[in-house]
């Protein structure tokens, strides 16, 4: 069949995405990128606040209305959505043919098959306990540009956070072996990757679960003797599981970028305590303390929640003070929402959503004042940058990213002079500075 792909939500779900189409493809599906070409098409979906499942509902009843336009058969709903919502869903949304979880993804290939009635067993709609996750032998067609991808290292969480539906979506922890990991990058690098992004829901806790007593240490060891990798980025750690070893491990590391995002959601020890944190503020403060003591050039993100129960004004004070004093390199700031499994939703001292969505703003104008200072000091310093390729927003210009900026996530860096391609190394002046963008010229 010609399939077509929706893909929502977080990098680890693109990955899920991407190794769907790699057994779809292996199994002797033809992807498009044409919708209304499809004859089935899969909504990988997201359901990790309200926000993430109205988009994933609007996704589905726009492809669902293909099935009276274009030549759609099949509908098939994967992802966390399908996890999280599978009963109510089997009633609101006849249009979909079947609903896999987030355990259930790999056998999107076999569902098809039975769709089209090639004599399997009748598609079922599959949403047990997550328990699967990919290996390096599993076929995965990667959707970011050929020189830099996401590497998923663990599936599930196990810290359960007060507000968090992860755990229950995507089940327990599960790191993949160190040896498969490794392979996995040697394989990327083989095809040309220069960059990898590891990430799980937490990646501090990688190898937690684990008998042979690899840690993320260890892993970070094995992918370092990777030859072609240039640059190996760590995203989603967990403050609770930060150690001094991986510390002095990215000090003195030759490919881990000086680069961490650190999700601390707050630094009011009460709302950390009732948001199930495991970390106080002091704790984070002598974090941060210690980072930029042992990893003197590292850049730091973080993202921060406001409007959670029993933010009262003087807590919320408190998390801008600290946003000023802190200077993040880089901030991501969201409002509370409120998701009716877990414990938080049964707290007292709701904030409303207007007075949140107000606190968000004035957090991202503080941080937004940051940023530019911190650019601006950057500007004259001359900087190692991979570049991307044509900027999204114009074609007339060219950009790449330091080991301080994140694909997709943080700033880029606009070159303006000097000849550059695509997934290659440019030493690069800064001449300009924004208050998230860089513009600078090879030199």
């Amino acid at each position: 069949m010609k399939v077509g792909m929706v893909s929502l939500g977080c990098p680890k779900n693109q990955v899920d995405a991407e190794v769907m189409t790699g057994l779809l493809k292996q199994a002797g599906h033809t992807v498009t990128a044409h919708e209304e070409d499809a004859e089935a098409i899969i909504v990988n979906t997201c359901a990790f606040i309200k926000e993430a499942t109205e988009e994933s509902i609007a996704a589905i009843l726009e492809m669902a209305e293909l099935k009276d336009t274009a030549r759609l058969k099949h509908l098939i709903i994967t992802g966390c959505l399908a996890q999280r919502y599978k009963a109510g869903l089997l009633k609101e949304l006849p249009e979909v043919d079947a609903y896999l979880g987030t355990g259930e993804f790999q056998k999107v290939p076999d569902v098809l098959a039975a769709l089209a009635g090639k004599g399997l067993p009748r598609a079922a709609h599959r949403v047990p306990v997550p328990k699967y996750i990919y290996s390096h032998d599993t076929p995965r067609v990667m959707f970011t540009p050929g020189h830099w991808g996401y590497l998923k290292i663990s599936e599930g969480c196990d810290n359960r956070c007060t507000y968090c539906v992860i755990p229950s979506v995507r089940g327990v922890l599960r790191s993949r072996p160190a040896a498969s990991v490794r392979e996995e990058a040697e394989s990327l690098a083989a095809r040309g990757v220069r960059e990898i992004c590891l990430i799980a829901q937490d990646t501090t806790a990688y190898g937690a679960d684990r008998k042979d007593g690899h840690n993320l240490v260890y892993l970070l060891r094995r992918l370092e003797e990777v030859k072609g990798l240039d640059w190996i980025r760590l995203l989603y750690a967990h403050p609770a599981h930060l150690t001094d070893e991986m510390m002095e491990f990215i000090a003195g590391s030759e490919k881990v970028v000086s680069y961490l995002d650190i999700p601390l959601q707050h630094i009011d020890d009460d709302i950390l305590k009732r948001m199930g944190r495991k970390v106080s503020s002091a704790k984070i403060r002598k974090l941060i303390e210690r980072l930029r003591t042992k990893v003197p050039d590292i850049a730091l993100r973080t993202s921060l929640m406001v409007g959670f129960p029993g933010e009262t004004r003087e807590k919320f004070l408190g998390l801008l003070r600290f946003v000023k004093e802190a200077e993040f390199d880089h901030l991501g700031v969201f409002a509370y929402s409120e998701e009716e499994e877990t414990p938080a939703a049964r707290m007292a001292k709701k904030v409303s959503e207007e007075l949140a969505g107000e606190r968000r703003d004035q957090l991202m104008k503080a941080q937004n004042k940051i940023s530019h200072k911190k650019n601006r000091a950057r500007v004259g310093n001359t900087y190692n940058v991979l570049v991307d390729g044509a900027s999204k927003d114009t074609d007339l210009l060219v950009s790449g990213r330091a080991y301080f900026q994140a694909p997709e996530i943080d700033g880029v860096i606009y070159i303006t002079e000097g000849d550059v391609r695509p997934g290659e190394f440019a030493q690069v002046e800064i001449t300009e500075a924004h208050p998230y963008d860089l513009v600078g010229r090879v030199v």
